[in-house]
């Protein structure tokens, strides 16, 4: 299981939300290039990095930070946030991006999203399915669809998704542990996909109860920058 360690940046700065919630944010770091590299000194070599500021203009704001931190290590980056076009996800992978996220535009323009699968391929695009009580989430969270998680990811699947990031919001940013039932059942339901659990990781025994049930990764935030899951063990947790 990939270890996926998480950054979201607003003004250029490291912050977390609470369940997306801008009013509940707190900043740890005003430099996302030392936490990267930090990351990498520990041996993870995954990120999944978030534009919150581009996410609000529904464009990317933050490219320099990207390519400064594909510029300056080597990890595998994941990118979201603001990328509702193809030239906005053009543009992430000419600076540095190895994978996209498409979370919102996916719910409203599925045919968008399914073009850029065929485009770059499912190993490039990363699927965003943010979920409260089994129903995708929309509008920066603040909203609920009527569309539930499972015929969410089954509709993306015949489209060609292959990897999905799946968030629990009722859960992100509280460290109260995340939501290993639900992603328990989507195993069994959809064996051939793969699924990157999201939200409320709070210990390392949850990291690995995450990769015994069978889950393609793991994204880790709050967690680390509060202390609850120390470096040195998230460390020790990658193969």
């Amino acid at each position: 299981m990939d270890i996926i360690p998480a950054i979201d940046l607003i003004g250029g700065q490291c912050v977390r939300l609470t369940e997306g919630d801008f009013t509940q944010q707190t900043t740890y770091h005003t430099d996302p290039v030392e936490v990267a590299k930090q990351f990498e000194g520990l041996g993870l070599s995954r990120l999944h990095l978030v534009d919150l500021d581009g996410a609000r203009a529904k464009q990317p704001v933050n490219l320099l930070v990207l390519e400064r931190i594909a510029s300056q290590t080597k990890l595998h980056i994941d990118y979201g946030g603001g990328l509702q076009s193809s030239e906005a996800v053009r543009q992430a992978f000419n600076a540095g991006a190895k994978q996209i996220t498409a979370g919102s535009i996916a719910v409203r323009e599925p045919v968008t999203v399914e073009a850029w699968l065929k485009e770059y391929g499912a190993d490039r695009i990363i699927i965003g399915a943010d979920f409260k009580n089994n129903h995708i989430a929309i509008n920066a969270w603040a909203d609920q669809s009527e569309l539930t998680l499972e015929t969410f990811l089954a509709s993306f699947a015949e489209k060609g998704g292959k990897t999905f990031i799946c968030t629990d919001v009722s859960k992100d940013g509280k460290l109260q542990g995340s939501s290993i039932e639900v992603y328990q059942r989507l195993l069994e339901q959809f064996p051939t996909l793969q699924f990157i659990a999201s939200g409320g990781v709070t210990t390392i025994e949850e990291v690995r109860q995450l990769r015994e049930a069978g889950l393609h990764g793991s994204i880790i935030g709050k967690a680390i920058y509060e202390g609850t899951i120390s470096l040195e063990d998230l460390s020790k947790e990658v193969i």
